[in-house]
């Protein structure tokens, strides 16, 4: 006898579990016995077994067969009470070899957060992620950042309704490659169809649509999306509904916190309720918008990770390898997003930070020189930004935040920069080369925290050795 289980995807109710003798009538009479299998593929797969089987059928009636005269009962004999002839043999040896290997095995559907979990892993639970910034996070930069340790990356914040309508803006605004993946696409919308003529023209390309529900901006509150819609949340439920309802990838969504925990809960508990399957805290509220005077609360996430059942990410405060893991410790969030620090800084994510300026200033004024690169490590700001203009043909907003503490040492360069009214590559890599002309050197040291302070590497006489690093006069 033949354990056949017939998973749950043939079957509306509970999976039923048929012993059968291997012939080719009895497995056609089973499949009519349960509805129409969910694809063209599994059913072809199980009539190519039975047709394997049939091929060493015998001619005896179909009639017989499932009456069972001459089919198998529970004790392993025949119909009539005889032992098995070998034709009988034969052919429950071919189905019990075929079926061994074909057996579907009883399997319940996964409940939605299963399937946010399981898609979760199969990303390989990425922990270093570009947060979205308007006009910023575009394809080269977010290359540079996973050149740099960054496992996962937002696209800018792309309009729904123009990126819907508009090809132009589609060409111009949304790029990437096969390498730019895990990727999340995020739209702001406040009209759900719009929403969802929009993320179907990109859902092939990414990984997630997410929703952009922390814009605390003024031109969000003009255009009535982004945080201000945390004034209507029976619409940003319909906006989650309706793409989860009709995409073929999971719906993820950014949100900022309520001041008042209870309501970040609950907001939280409809957005997974409504169909989210990642969820992006953002630890300031709306009105907080200066993240260098006001600190993201990580407590607000930790309450929001305990309170789902879905990935959670944190945002806020992440200016360090040193503030990734003790996010990560401290919220138990599954990732963290990095935004303005990765302007400044996008091999944060590989461990290295930006020095202070005191220090810089020595390098760039030709007090000190590094010889020795095991502490400093092998990057500086200005080599970055020319991997930077390597990887984009247009002039991007970043190579002024990559080189801001530089332009405060050379006010001349940052004079020239603003007065060209139409910046090219050739510019722009004749200005930073300037800068390496003047023995500008703005390192991005590797752990940071770990280097001795200014106090130390200059003395009094200006120079000071150590056994970690070795520093002398630039002639």
């Amino acid at each position: 006898m033949i354990e056949f289980r017939l998973a749950s995807m043939f079957c509306p109710r509970p999976a039923t579990v048929f012993t059968f003798d291997c012939t080719y009538e009895r497995l056609v009479r089973l499949l009519h016995m349960v509805s129409e299998p969910a694809s063209a593929s599994e059913m072809s797969e199980l009539v190519s077994v039975a047709g394997s089987i049939a091929d060493l059928e015998s001619t005896r009636a179909t009639d017989d067969l499932l009456t069972g005269e001459h089919g198998l009962n529970e004790e392993g004999g025949t119909g009539d009470g005889s032992e098995l002839d070998e034709r009988d043999k034969e052919l429950t040896g071919v189905g019990m070899e075929l079926f061994s290997s074909k057996r579907l095995k009883t399997e319940a559907p996964l409940s939605r957060t299963e399937k946010a979990w399981k898609h979760w892993r199969s990303l390989g639970e990425p922990k270093c992620i570009v947060a979205p910034m308007v006009d910023q996070s575009e394809l080269p930069f977010r290359m540079l950042c996973r050149k740099y340790g960054a496992n996962g990356a937002y696209t800018p914040m792309l309009h729904s309704r123009l990126f819907a309508e508009n090809a132009k803006y589609r060409s111009s605004e949304f790029t990437t490659c096969p390498e730019d993946r895990p990727l999340f696409v995020q739209f702001c919308a406040n009209n759900a169809d719009t929403l969802l003529t929009a993320a179907r023209i990109v859902e092939q390309h990414c990984d997630y649509i997410d929703i952009n529900l922390g814009c605390p901006q003024r031109i969000a509150k003009r255009g009535n999306y982004g945080a201000f819609l945390m004034d209507n949340l029976p619409l940003v439920q319909s906006l989650v509904q309706k793409l989860a309802s009709n995409l073929t990838i999971p719906v993820s969504c950014k949100i900022r916190i309520f001041p008042n925990l209870d309501d970040t809960i609950n907001y939280a508990h409809m957005l997974e309720k409504a169909g989210c399957s990642l969820l992006a805290v953002h630890g300031r509220t709306r009105d907080q918008k200066d993240s260098k005077s006001v600190r993201a609360d990580w407590s607000a996430i930790k309450a929001v990770k305990a309170a789902v059942n879905i990935p959670v990410l944190a945002n806020g405060n992440i200016q360090s390898m040193d503030d990734v893991h003790d996010c990560l410790r401290e919220t138990g969030a599954d990732g963290v997003l990095s935004a303005e620090s990765l302007l400044e800084n996008p091999a944060l994510f590989a461990g290295y930070s930006t020095c202070d300026v005191e220090l810089q200033a020595h390098f760039s004024k030709g007090l000190l020189k590094q010889s020795c690169e095991a502490t400093f490590g092998h990057l500086d700001q200005p080599m970055l930004l020319l991997e930077y203009l390597d990887l984009c043909e247009k002039f991007p907003v970043h190579v002024h935040r990559m080189l801001g503490n530089c332009f405060r040492i050379h006010t001349d360069l940052r004079e020239k920069l603003n007065r060209e009214s139409k910046l090219s590559l050739e510019f722009l890599k004749g200005l930073i080369c300037s800068l390496v002309d003047r023995n500008t050197r703005m390192p991005v040291p590797q752990h940071y925290s770990e280097c001795l302070p200014l106090s130390t590497l200059v003395g009094s006489s200006g120079l000071h050795k150590t056994a970690a690093c070795s520093l002398e006069t630039l002639e």
